[in-house]
């Protein structure tokens, strides 16, 4: 019985998908792309995104277009923890890259903040089983940050490695789209969701010792916390309204 032209296509697709080419969560070639590749009308690409997605195996996203369907990570805010170990609690390898290391005068917002003018910026992409799954820029105090390398930022978090006592810290999340450079260090279309979390981490004074954005491709992430009811209050807390 001969193929019909998109089961072969779906059959290709899948069998790709199983060798590991396009990971959980992530982005497809567009459809475009895919019709070029397999010298096919947009129509029939379709039909076969259509049939995997049918079988679980793949799904769309407004601003995303095709990826392999899989479960977001689950990051826990309750706690003070590194992408790392949120990581290696689902059981996902981790990785870092850097993407540039040096000390630059502080961004204005960075400066308000560590009441620093030059500061340590590090850019990183964090890498979930091989696949990117955030782009964290890190600035720190120029005195605290003059004994860290290039390797040993890249090799773990700068909780772990800062000689202080940790106070804890303050993260703020929001949603936006993603930019170009973004784009391309976290392999998605220029303009999907992302989420963006500012961390200001503090010394065990009250000190801010550490500003940190994170920015994740929506998909990828959900971020939970607990709510416990407190004296019968329901109004929620930490809640406020972009002007």
């Amino acid at each position: 019985m001969r193929t019909i032209r998109y089961q072969s296509i779906a059959d290709d697709l899948r069998s790709r998908v199983a060798k590991g080419e396009f990971a959980s969560g992530g982005v497809l070639p567009s459809e475009s792309a895919l019709s070029s590749q397999y010298d096919a009308s947009r129509v029939t690409i379709r039909r076969a995104l259509e049939a995997l997605r049918a079988e679980g195996l793949v799904e769309s996203r407004q601003g995303f277009g095709w990826l392999v369907a899989g479960e977001p990570l689950r990051q826990d805010l309750s706690r003070l923890a590194t992408i790392e170990g949120q990581l290696a609690s689902a059981g996902l390898r981790s990785e870092r890259r850097i993407v540039s290391f040096g000390f630059v005068n502080a961004p204005d917002r960075v400066r308000d903040i560590l009441s620093e003018r030059t500061v340590l910026q590090v850019r990183r992409v964090n890498l979930a089983d091989g696949e990117p799954f955030a782009r964290v820029t890190v600035w720190c105090p120029e005195a605290l940050g003059a004994s860290l390398s290039r390797d040993d930022v890249e090799r773990s978090s700068f909780l772990e490695q800062l000689d202080v006592d940790l106070g804890g810290a303050t993260q703020t999340i929001g949603a936006d789209s993603v930019s170009g450079d973004d784009a391309t260090l976290l392999g998605v279309p220029v303009g999907s969701p992302v989420l963006v979390a500012e961390r200001i981490t503090r010394n065990a004074a009250g000190r801010p010792i550490l500003v940190s954005e994170h920015v994740f491709p929506a998909h990828r992430t959900r971020f939970t916390v607990e709510l416990p009811v407190d004296d019968g209050l329901l109004n929620p807390t930490g809640l406020r309204l972009v002007e």
